[in-house]
Parts: C-alpha cells; sequence; structure tokens
C-alpha cells in the first residue's frame, strides 16, 4: 500500500471537542476504551475460531499489553486481536461520517449498545485524543494475505497511513501524551486506573514499565518462554531446586471470570468474602449475600452483600458497582438499582442496559425500571425464604439489615407487600416476632374476683349492645405497644411487665415513618408507645362510688396542680394504679406525640416547641400511692406545692427528658427535700 494521507470524514469543524466536553467527563476513561476495543478484537478472532473461519496458533492466549513508557511520555495499548486490513482502518477509524455535532448527537444519544458505534472500535478510540498530543495505530489483520497498516493522527482531522511492520496478528495504539496528561504513562497511576475499569474484563490484562530493569526470582520450573533470564542462581544445598532471577514479568491485574458471573452453586462462602474484600476494601465481614443470575426476559447477574452498619440510615453510603459485559460503567446508577439498595455493596453485570454512547448513563428506558423491580424483588424473595427456613439466623442479622428493610418499604409498594409479615419486631424479653405474631399477643385478662380498695367484692357491670361481640372484636382496633427509649421509657416497661403485657423496641429514626405506613397500609392496625395512655389493665378495681369520690377529687386536684406548677395547659388525674409504688406518670395521646415530633422535624430556629402537642398530654396521680394521699389531704400545705412540682419532674422525668431550666430545679428541690430530712 502507497503511503497516502487525507482527512478524517466529519463534516464538523472538529469533533475533538465533542469527545472532550460532552461524551466524556472522565479523561482517564480512555483506558476503559482502548482495553475494551482490545477485549471485543479478542473476543471476534475466537468467535471466528468457533466457526471455522480461522484457525487460532496453538498455544493462542488472548491477551491486553499496556506498558507505560514514562521517558518518551507515551502509552502503549497491544491486543492479539483480529487486526485490521487497510479498508477495515479506512471505515472504522477515517470515516466517522457525522454531518455535524448536532446530527451526531441526535443519531446516537438513544441508541442501544448493540447500535452504538463504541465497541466497534470507532468513537471509543478517539477518546485516546483526550489526553494524546498524537495516536499511532499499528494493526496486522487476521486474514489470509493481510498486510500491515501503520496510521497516524495528531489530533486534527487530517491523518497518514501507509504499510506498518507489524509482524504479529493484533493491534497497538500508540498514544503520545501530552503535558496535561503525563501522569497516565505513570505505572501506579496506570495500575489504578485499569482496576478501577478493567478488573473484570474478559481478556488477561498485563501492565509493564519500558527499560524496567526490576528483576524477580522464580523457581526454574517455573520459567516461560518469554522469561528473560538475568541470572541463574545455583542452590546453596544440593536437595534445593535451581532457581533463576528473571526481568520482572508484566503484571496481571484483571479476573476474567468473576465471581457473579459464575453458578451459586459454584461459588463457596469463603470465595464470596474473599470477593467482597478485594472489590471493596472491606475487611468486615458481611452478614449475608444475594447472588443475582438470570437470563430471561434479559440477563442480569451480580451479587449484593449486606454490610454489618452500625450508623442512622440516613448517612450510610453503600457501593453497587455497574457492569455492562463485565466492564465497568459507574458506581450506584440510581435508575437501576432500586434507591433502598444503594445502601448496600454489590456488583450487577447486565448487558441487556441501554447506555448512551459514552457508556457513562442510562438511557430513559422502561427496560430500565423492569431491571429495577427484579432486583427489589430477588431481594424479597431472599430475605422472606430466610425468615421462614432460617429464622435464627435471620433473628440474628434483624437489627444490622433492618434499616435497610425499613428504608426499602418506605419507597417501594411492592416491596412492601412482599416484606410485610416478614419484619420482624424485638419485644421487651428480647424475642423477634413478625407482624402477624405481635398481632397475636393479648393483654392480661383479669382472672381473680374484682374487689374495691377495701377488699370488698365489686359488682361485675353488664353491657348490652346489638352488635355481635365477634363483630364488635373484628371492628375493634388492634393495638401494639411500643418502646423509643428503654432507659426513658423504663417505668412503663416495668408497668407492662407486671401486668403480663408486651410491648415492641422500636429505637431507630426510621420506625416512626415506617409505623405509620404500616397504619395506612393495615387497616385495623394501631401502634400506640407504651406511655400514651394508662389502660384499665394498670388500674386497680374499685367501685362505682369510689370513681365517682375520685372524679370529685380530680378537679380540685387538677386546679392546685396547675397553679402550683404554673402550667395553665395542664391536664390531670386522679386514679387508683395496682402499682403502689408508682406516684405520677405522664400520659401523652398517640396523635398529639406524632404531630410533636413532626412539627419538631421541621420546627425553624427560634420557634417554640412547647406549644405542640401539650394538650394531649395528662398527669395521671395514683391515689393509692402515699405522696399523692397527703397531697390529696393537704392541699393547702406548707410543702404540698413543692411536692406537687417533684410529682410532676418525676413523671416528666420517665416520659421524655427535662429541659435544662427544669432540671437544674429539680435538682436544687430535691436538695431541699433531703434537706428537710435531715431536721
Amino acid at each position: 500500500m502507497a503511503a497516502r494521507s487525507g482527512s478524517l470524514s466529519i463534516n464538523s469543524e472538529n469533533i475533538f471537542p465533542i469527545i472532550k466536553k460532552w461524551l466524556y467527563s472522565d479523561h482517564d476513561i480512555f483506558y476503559r476504551e482502548l482495553i475494551s476495543n482490545g477485549c471485543d478484537a479478542v473476543t471476534k478472532l475466537k468467535k471466528l475460531d468457533m466457526m471455522g473461519e480461522y484457525t487460532l496458533p496453538e498455544g493462542y492466549k488472548g491477551k491486553i499489553q499496556v506498558v507505560v513508557d514514562p521517558e518518551k511520555k507515551t502509552l502503549t495499548f497491544t491486543d492479539n486481536g483480529l487486526g485490521m486490513t487497510a479498508d477495515e482502518v479506512d471505515e472504522y477509524i477515517n470515516q466517522i461520517a457525522f454531518s455535524g455535532a448536532t446530527d451526531f448527537i441526535e443519531k446516537y444519544k438513544d441508541k442501544s449498545n448493540s447500535d452504538q458505534i463504541i465497541g466497534h472500535f470507532g468513537l471509543g478510540f478517539y477518546s485516546a485524543f483526550m489526553v494524546a498530543n498524537e495516536v499511532h495505530i499499528d494493526t496486522l489483520s487476521y486474514q489470509e494475505g493481510a498486510k500491515p497498516v501503520h496510521w497516524e493522527c495528531d489530533g486534527g482531522t487530517e491523518f497518514t497511513m501507509e504499510d506498518g511492520d507489524k509482524a504479529e496478528v493484533g493491534t497497538t495504539i500508540t498514544l503520545f501524551l501530552n503535558e496535561d496528561s503525563l501522569k497516565f504513562c505513570n505505572e501506579y497511576e496506570a495500575r489504578e486506573v485499569i482496576k478501577k475499569y478493567c478488573s473484570f474484563m474478559p481478556t488477561e490484562i498485563y501492565l509493564s514499565k519500558a527499560n524496567n530493569t526490576d528483576t524477580q526470582t522464580i523457581v526454574a520450573e517455573e520459567k516461560l518462554d518469554t522469561d528473560e533470564v538475568v541470572e541463574v542462581i545455583k542452590p546453596e544445598k544440593e536437595e534445593d531446586g535451581e532457581k533463576l532471577k528473571i526481568k520482572k514479568r508484566p503484571e496481571l491485574l484483571n479476573e476474567t471470570t468473576p465471581l457473579w458471573a459464575k453458578h451459586p452453586n459454584e461459588c463457596s462462602k469463603e470465595e464470596y468474602l474473599e470477593f467482597y474484600r478485594k472489590v471493596f476494601q472491606d475487611y468486615k465481614e458481611p452478614l449475608f449475600w444475594i447472588h443475582l443470575n438470570m437470563d430471561y426476559p434479559f440477563n442480569l447477574k451480580g451479587i449484593l452483600y449486606f454490610p454489618k452498619i452500625n450508623m442512622e440510615y440516613e448517612s450510610i453510603e453503600g457501593t453497587i458497582k455497574l457492569y455492562n459485559n463485565q466492564v465497568f460503567i459507574a458506581d450506584n446508577i440510581k435508575e437501576v438499582i432500586p434507591e433502598f439498595l444503594l445502601l448496600l455493596k454489590g456488583v450487577i453485570d447486565c448487558p441487556d442496559l441501554p447506555l448512551n454512547v459514552s457508556r457513562s448513563a442510562l438511557q430513559n428506558d422502561g427496560f430500565v425500571k423492569k431491571i429495577s423491580e427484579y432486583i427489589s424483588k430477588k431481594v424479597a424473595d431472599k430475605l422472606s425464604g430466610m425468615c421462614k427456613t432460617e429464622k435464627d439466623e435471620y433473628d440474628k442479622y434483624w437489627d444490622d439489615i433492618s434499616p435497610f428493610i425499613k428504608f426499602g418499604c418506605l419507597k417501594d409498594d411492592k416491596f412492601c407487600e412482599k416484606m410485610t409479615n416478614y419484619i420482624l419486631f424485638k419485644n421487651l424479653e428480647g424475642k423477634y416476632l413478625t407482624l402477624p405474631e405481635c398481632l397475636e399477643i393479648k393483654p392480661l385478662e383479669e382472672t381473680e374476683e374484682a374487689v374495691d380498695e377495701n377488699g370488698a367484692a365489686v359488682e361485675a357491670e353488664v353491657v348490652t349492645d346489638d352488635v355481635d361481640a365477634e363483630d364488635s372484636e373484628e371492628k375493634k382496633e388492634k393495638v401494639i405497644y411500643y418502646v423509643t427509649d428503654e432507659k426513658q421509657q423504663g417505668q412503663y416497661i416495668e408497668m407492662f411487665k407486671a401486668a403480663k403485657m408486651d410491648a415492641v423496641i422500636l429505637t431507630h429514626n426510621i420506625d416512626q415513618p415506617f409505623v405509620s405506613q404500616l397504619e395506612a397500609k393495615n387497616e385495623g392496625i394501631k401502634f400506640q408507645r407504651i406511655d400514651a395512655d394508662l389502660t384499665d389493665v394498670f388500674k386497680a378495681k374499685t367501685s362505682k362510688k369510689a370513681e365517682k369520690e375520685l372524679e370529685e377529687q380530680s378537679a380540685s386536684i387538677m386546679e392546685m396542680m396547675k397553679k402550683a406548677l404554673k402550667n395553665d395547659k395542664l391536664n390531670v388525674k386522679l386514679q387508683k394504679l395496682k402499682n403502689k409504688k408508682i406516684a405520677s406518670v405522664i400520659t401523652l395521646s398517640e396523635e398529639s406525640r406524632r404531630m410533636q415530633d413532626m412539627m419538631k422535624m421541621y420546627a425553624m430556629p427560634g420557634m417554640d416547641m412547647s406549644a405542640f402537642g401539650a394538650e394531649g398530654e395528662t398527669l395521671v396521680l395514683n391515689a393509692n400511692h402515699p405522696l399523692v394521699e397527703y397531697v390529696v389531704e393537704n392541699q393547702e400545705g406548707e410543702n404540698t406545692k413543692m411536692i406537687c412540682e417533684q410529682l410532676y419532674d418525676l413523671a416528666k422525668i420517665q416520659h421524655e427528658p427535662l429541659s435544662p431550666e427544669a432540671m437544674n430545679k429539680f435538682i436544687a428541690r430535691s436538695n431541699e427535700i433531703m434537706m428537710l430530712l435531715t431536721k
């Protein structure tokens, strides 16, 4: 072939600004494009061999060789794939026939992967000009009688092409780096970038440094034909084998058969853990994992790991690496990965992804939504299966995975439907219960004979209703009591345990919106904090006469407490509780407390939060306690005001933390009370 020169067939002033500014935001991505093109060339040559159109040389092994040369400021990419003829160089390299930048963008932005020029040794190749002033191609086609071709271009639209001197089938691309990109011919920088984009490409990738004088020592039996022996090391002992000092071999940087490409039955626990450590540089053992393996209606493989976390769900950052035919695309593309699973760590490989022309983002496509729904379904199936067949293991994992699951339920209605019956709630005894099991818990039924405060029998009230008892039971809301702070609500917990009642522990920030969602989606279910109300189970049996007396006394006590506490909004009840050790408790209706929490969440700086939910707060005084009896009988007493304040603060402490001002007053008052004891 006679040497010739020409212009690239681009009807745009210059395509390279488009490549640099529109297609590729990351300049290091040229590594991925050039190596990926080399892998394609190797794969195609192997397919030709399988089809009988070409016979691979004996001992053939496909590979990509990357050589950095800091002295010459060059990078070379060499593959032993199918190579190109002069006509193919013309077709794939010289004739980028775009009518203009606008038409180019319109033509390719919505194309699927199979129609893209990238991957066909076209536009991906031109990503090299993001970092190079000049690019050379030396190639030799597999076709019989083909002649080697040399091509070069300085980054403009002009090129030269002539006969080359390449002797082996394949292609070598040489980049003459510009001054701003010299870091890419650094061996360590090259290693990091290649591992980032190419760790699992299907062809072996080797990295070496030109004119490298480093050596390595091997056993003589391990010598390869390609090794250059520097020195023969004689053994010190006769029984020891001979060793060779050779020039350092090129470093293998990738794994051609990643774990996700294997069938789950072929993978051991140690392999899963080793893969996790290698890919994510995380040496904490994950809780468990889900292996995705689907061939129809789309091709998708991957592994999702559930890591152990110890922080709030809002601040957790996971990593889901997305691949396309083992080519790295991105971390956490939200269109493919359900939002709640972005908290996990894992890899997903889907060759059917509708990528844009630069392979850096997804096109809007209903197919993408289907993939996301499939992943969500597989996670739900895995978790529900564990709950059914491995409940003990599921219990162990629950505290760590619950934020993921609850977040998923909030974000995905279908996932929520699948998981509702497999959400676990830990009760006061530390046992994990499903939602159906929680609903089966019944309050303590009074079996002993009802007596009043004097030990006399109390006549049972007969309640008549036209509604059938069973129908009434069905219409009645099923209440699940819960705890948000085991220490803060310790008094209420003891009351529940004494009454043989149960509650579940919901201490996570996500629990409040989650239980609200459960209530909305499950009619007849209500969650109520244990300090929201005092049920009849906690109250002592009294006669109708005694109840009427308590009601009359409550009115006067309420006025006295309001005056003593300087709180006109305070609601006070006088009741006889079974537990005579409890002097006072505060209840706040579930509705008021949720409104209070919501207002606090969205409160503006300087907003007075004391007004929110105050009407729902009730101070319950136990008429069976000596202190309360004293207050009732000595409303004008010298120390009554102090006792009232103390009773309120003691109840408040069990309900929520005191304000700094209230706490200071409480401490001062407690000291004053102790001083009275010394007199």
